[in-house]
């Protein structure tokens, strides 16, 4: 088994009275393209933010990259979020900069390199995520959707980190814009040697880009692994999930019998 580079024990998270997770373990292993998978309201996003010290667990563990992410002092979390990128689900680009002055953010937050340095850089990671640097020059109101996710994800490469965390990366998107978003991921994953989670619900994404998943259910881990594993769960979330017209179509050029006529 590879090295886990993210590993969560026991986590449990409440809002005031509403319990979201209620001990979820899992593990992230280097190299992998990893889902997190659940209807609404399971915390697959929450569980994301816990990842990346956005929002603290009731309780738990979190380790990133060998550290215990909550006994860090803040000049060991500053330099540990140098370590990852980040693509939120709408692009969470500022409005006010320009793609290039959006790109270059953690460039100006984390090192101290000269301005043409910066420039090169985030015309080199444009062109990495398929724009032209020409883009750098707009803004994000005048981008497309597909367009945003791009520079959004050129600025949570500029660090070149080790983890990418991506919610919802093809949510928005056309279906062909969606595909090549997919690609886009598995590319880079094998170019850069990441290590990349991300939370989704979309279908082709489970069956194309996806190497393991954990499926959030009943505040738990339902199920966890790759999806053959997966489907071997009887849980009735797996059921509804797997069952539907798209993915049993999937599952039939995969030569696996529908999800309903299973023993």
């Amino acid at each position: 088994m590879s090295e886990a580079v993210i590993r969560m024990r026991g986590i449990v998270t409440r809002f005031g009275d509403k319990v979201v997770h209620d001990g979820v373990d899992l593990d992230v292993y280097k190299g992998e393209i990893f889902g997190l998978l659940g209807g609404s309201g399971s915390g697959k996003t929450t569980l994301l933010r816990e990842m990346i010290m956005l929002l603290r667990p009731t309780a738990g563990s979190v380790r990133v990259l060998g550290q215990d992410i909550w006994h860090l002092d803040d000049a060991e979390a500053h330099e540990l979020r140098s370590h990852w990128g980040v693509l939120f689900q709408f692009g969470a680009l500022f409005t006010s900069l320009t793609v290039a002055e959006n790109v270059a953010v953690w460039l100006r937050e984390y090192t101290r390199i000269g301005e043409s340095l910066v420039d090169e850089i985030v015309a080199t990671k444009l062109r990495m995520v398929g724009l032209n640097p020409s883009v750098g020059s707009l803004y994000p109101a005048q981008l497309s959707g597909g367009m945003v996710k791009r520079a959004a994800l050129a600025r949570a490469l500029v660090m070149d980190p080790e983890l990418l965390f991506l919610d919802e990366p093809t949510s928005g998107l056309d279906p062909v814009s969606a595909e090549a978003f997919d690609d886009l991921i598995v590319e880079l994953r094998e170019l850069l040697g990441l290590t990349i989670v991300m939370v989704t619900h979309d279908i082709d994404t489970i069956f194309n880009v996806v190497d393991r998943m954990a499926v959030l259910g009943d505040r738990k881990v339902v199920a966890q692994g790759t999806l053959r594993e997966v489907l071997k769960s009887p849980h009735p979330f797996i059921r509804r999930f797997f069952g539907g017209k798209r993915a049993r179509s999937r599952l039939a050029a995969m030569g696996l019998a529908p999800y309903d006529e299973r023993e």
